[in-house]
């Protein structure tokens, strides 16, 4: 399963949280992140996240973010499913579209067609995307005293293009559930659960409150 969602949606929070609650069921699970999760996945995040004073074209942003996701899905996602492992991954496949093809404005059809090819044909059994006005996701990063990343600093504009974008793709995927995530960290998490139980019954049905 993957978490998806604009900046300050609270996704690295719900990702903990998430894994508290496998690990209290009992389920085995993995929780990492993506891009990142192997040395040269960390080095590209360091790349296209950590130097805003770089000025990376579109098309380089798409293909760095894309070869770290060979190494990902090789090194990482495939081990633990052969495992019979729970794998959670803080971003993934989504995160491509909605920023690279609705933020940056490259051609979507492409962006998939490359990302199926990066990714080996893997996609997650389901993707929840923390729903966050993105006016509101930026006072929660400011409160936080948090310092803007490269895609951050891409502007209003470019942020509000990727909300647009996750809303629009999870009309039209059948693997992607809206999680409103406004409220507290905890009101969150329940709803997360919520839609976990109706979504993957098989999983979670074991998991009490």
């Amino acid at each position: 399963m993957v978490l998806e969602g604009v900046e300050g949606a609270g996704k690295s929070t719900q990702a903990r949280m998430l894994g508290d609650w496998l690990e209290a069921c009992g389920i085995p699970f993995t929780l990492t992140r993506e891009p990142g999760g192997t040395e040269v996945g960390e080095a590209i995040r360091n790349v296209v996240q950590d130097r805003p004073e770089l000025t990376i074209p579109p098309e380089t942003e798409l293909l760095l973010y894309l070869a770290a996701r060979t190494a990902f899905v090789k090194e990482v996602a495939l081990p633990v499913l052969e495992r019979g492992e729970v794998l959670i991954a803080d971003r993934f496949s989504l995160s491509t579209y909605a920023y690279q093809g609705y933020g940056r404005g490259l051609d979507l059809d492409q962006v998939r067609r490359m990302d199926r090819f990066a990714a080996g044909g893997l996609a997650p059994d389901i993707y929840l995307v923390l729903d966050l006005p993105v006016e509101e996701g930026r006072a929660r990063q400011k409160a936080a005293g948090k310092r803007e990343d490269r895609l951050e600093s891409s502007g209003e504009g470019f942020l509000e293009a990727v909300g647009k974008g996750y809303r629009e793709l999870a009309r039209t995927e059948e693997n992607i559930r809206l999680v409103d995530a406004r409220g507290t960290p905890l009101e969150v998490h329940t709803r997360v659960r919520e839609v976990l139980r109706r979504e993957l019954p098989e999983t979670f049905v074991i998991c009490k409150d």
